[in-house]
């Protein structure tokens, strides 16, 4: 059978992260440049289905074509070490340091905004003809979620920041979970499947995911979106980090961790009364 029980596919989350760690660095970066750049441009399709359309549904139903081709293809996105790569060091594999899994992520985050970078740049160039005319109604979308989801939190002060970290944290308990689920088959359709549901929830509750917002937002400030690079980092980028990192490390990669490869253990069962036959007696 293609499924794979909890407890099996949880020694591959650890063993990922374990692989994860000792990668090396060129391949660090190459898998998380190419998972930046593949993510980047399932949003732009995704925004560019959902103005051509009217129908957002529609473009989160179509958005994890991206996300499942990156998994596939074993690209790595800061979302998803953050919740494997941890359970290394805490299972206590040799040589797993806090020193490389900081390593791992600072090297994921760097190719992660390089590859999404390349993609808005890209983007921009197409959707104002090699910036000689303004942004087509794509564009102009694209920089209006961008001023929304920054200047748009900054109105409402602490109550705004409060309700992006949230939107985080909910956002990478969804994506990790997809990315595990991708562990839970042996074939690719049901990896497909599995990561499927998660990832178009994300996307269709409008919830913070720091990579893709390394492609959205940067491609706001090229299209006219009306925020800026501080506003972007403060007001978004860094908090969505943060809670990125809760999301998925507690909700995703601890809870499994604890019930399926730290399990507490079974209660006593308790020992069945015999109950005695009774006596015949002969009339």
């Amino acid at each position: 059978m293609s499924y794979v029980s909890p407890p099996e596919f949880v020694q591959k989350m650890i063993d990922a992260g374990e692989s994860k760690a000792f990668m090396s660095t060129r391949d660090t970066m190459i898998r998380a440049y190419m998972a930046g750049a593949v993510l980047a441009l399932s949003a732009a399709f995704a925004v560019t289905v959902t103005v051509q359309t009217g129908e957002a549904l529609l473009g989160a139903v179509l958005f994890p074509v991206g996300f499942c081709l990156l998994y596939l293809l074993g690209f790595d996105l800061l979302t998803g070490v953050f919740t494997l790569v941890p359970l290394a060091l805490i299972d206590r594999r040799p040589g797993v340091t806090p020193r490389s899994v900081l390593r791992n992520w600072g090297l994921v985050f760097t190719g992660n905004f390089a590859g999404a970078l390349t993609v808005a740049v890209m983007m921009a160039v197409i959707f104002t003809v090699g910036f000689s005319m303004e942004p087509n109604e794509i564009g102009r979308q694209i920089g209006s979620i961008g001023e929304g989801r920054t200047v748009g939190y900054a109105e409402h002060g602490a109550a705004g920041m409060l309700t992006l970290f949230v939107r985080a944290v909910l956002c990478n308990w969804m994506v990790s979970t997809g990315v595990v689920a991708a562990m839970m088959s042996t074939s690719v359709s049901g990896k497909v499947i599995a990561m499927w549901m998660p990832v178009m929830l994300f996307f269709y509750m409008g919830f913070e995911h720091s990579i893709l917002n390394m492609y959205l937002f940067p491609s706001g400030l090229m299209l006219g979106g009306d925020f800026s690079i501080m506003d972007y980092l403060v007001w978004n980028e860094l908090p969505t980090v943060a809670g990125n990192l809760v999301g998925g490390l507690t909700f995703v990669g601890l809870t499994l961790y604890a019930t399926h490869a730290r399990t507490a253990g079974s209660l006593d069962r308790p020992t069945p009364q015999k109950i005695d036959a009774p006596v015949k007696v002969d009339a």
